[in-house]
């Protein structure tokens, strides 16, 4: 028996040595699979870390082509998105840039209107999806108009309102169909009521116009019927009550002023004491011509009464498409104008003629054209009567 036992001895220790080796094995292969995970984990976290850092790295980048394209949107719309869309920061769907515009952050109103003015097929297909960011589903056409003229600024010239405002009441009729026969309607009503607000609020308007006046100017005008009287005073009493608010007025600058100039663009102009020329920001409105340093101010940085001014074309070696404001009759004498100087204090202007150069020809002329009608001009009257003639025409 004891031989027995003394047999078995060695083959127990054997056993568990053979164990032993099997568990420091197992052991170290644990060891080395949590090693290999913690590399894995390791290798996860750096490339998550460099996918952030590139992540933040992008958004950097975005938020400074973004403001890049703001900046440049508001001196020129068009170059503006042409940033946006190079740096990819928006897609060249009409769709994507018209919400950009409609959401409108850090953009100037008067760029906006600008953009959605123009009649190039981009930017007709933009107007077209931003007036369908509006819903004026159960708005009368007053509440409709100020958020549509809230989301920018009207421009100056006849084609682009004309454009615009057939926008609307394409997209006003839609949303509330059977209030008018024809968009036609909707059209010259929303003409209607933007004079009526000008001539009940504008203080150099002496003869407020009664409701009475209003139901006349809009007699015939739903396919040769008359609106209901209740339809109009409605209208009539709204804007008599609450002006439209105008955007980017604050009631402590000049933007009031310059709600639907004659004309408006960038232009250079020569220095009067130190002749350079700058490229400025004009705007021609209430017989006067205002320039600024970018469209977002809202300050002009001088001011010339049209008063007694003629305009001519004129040459200069270093310019092309020059114009010149002059006194006709009045040689050498200083023309009446105002400008800030270096410390912002507004100063008497020193000019006895005001030179002023375009981009192309064709925009000379039409400056010219525009400064020498601008206290007859009003582009809204012309595009009404000329509906009014469709619609007589038609009937």
């Amino acid at each position: 028996m004891m031989d027995t036992c003394a047999t078995k001895s060695p083959d127990l220790n054997e056993t568990e040595a053979t164990e032993i080796e099997i568990i420091k094995k197992h052991k170290t292969g644990l060891l080395e699979d949590i090693q290999k995970i913690n590399d894995e984990i390791a290798e996860i976290l750096k490339e998550i870390n460099n996918f952030q850092q590139t992540q933040t790295s992008k958004m950097i980048q975005r938020d400074k082509d973004l403001c890049t394209g703001r900046k440049k949107f508001n001196m020129d719309p068009a170059k503006g998105i042409r940033h946006l869309i190079e740096s990819k920061v928006l897609s060249s769907d009409a769709q994507e840039i018209a919400k950009f515009l409609y959401q409108g952050e850090g953009l100037s109103k008067t760029a906006i209107g600008e953009y959605l003015g123009q009649r190039d097929a981009m930017n007709l297909q933009v107007l077209q999806a931003f007036v369908e960011c509006h819903e004026f589903a159960n708005l009368n056409l007053v509440q409709a108009l100020r958020q549509f003229l809230w989301s920018f600024r009207l421009p100056g010239e006849a084609q682009k309102i004309d454009r615009m405002m057939e926008a609307f009441a394409t997209r006003y009729c839609q949303c509330n169909p059977g209030v008018f026969q024809s968009t036609d309607t909707c059209y010259i009503l929303s003409f209607s009521v933007i004079m009526l607000n000008t001539s009940l609020h504008n203080p150099n308007v002496k003869d407020k116009p009664p409701f009475e006046r209003f139901v006349s100017m809009n007699r015939g005008i739903d396919e040769g019927g008359d609106l209901h009287e209740a339809l109009l005073r409605n209208l009539f009493d709204s804007i008599k009550n609450e002006p439209f608010s105008i955007p980017e007025d604050d009631g402590n600058d000049l933007t009031h002023t310059f709600f639907n100039p004659s004309q408006e663009g960038w232009l250079l102009k020569l220095g009067g004491r130190v002749k350079t020329w700058k490229r400025r920001w004009f705007i021609l409105t209430d017989n006067c011509l205002y320039y600024f340093e970018f469209t977002t101010d809202k300050e002009p940085l001088g001011i010339i009464p049209l008063e007694n001014l003629s305009v001519r074309r004129v040459d200069d070696p270093k310019k092309p498409n020059c114009f010149e404001l002059f006194h006709a009759h009045c040689k050498g004498q200083k023309i009446k104008a105002c400008k800030t100087d270096g410390d912002g204090k507004v100063v008497e202007g020193k000019h006895q003629s005001y030179k002023i150069s375009a981009a192309t020809p064709e925009e000379r002329d039409r400056w010219m054209e525009m400064i020498r009608t601008s206290i007859t001009h009003h582009p809204f009257f012309d595009l009404v009567a000329a509906r009014k003639k469709k619609i007589a025409r038609k009937n």
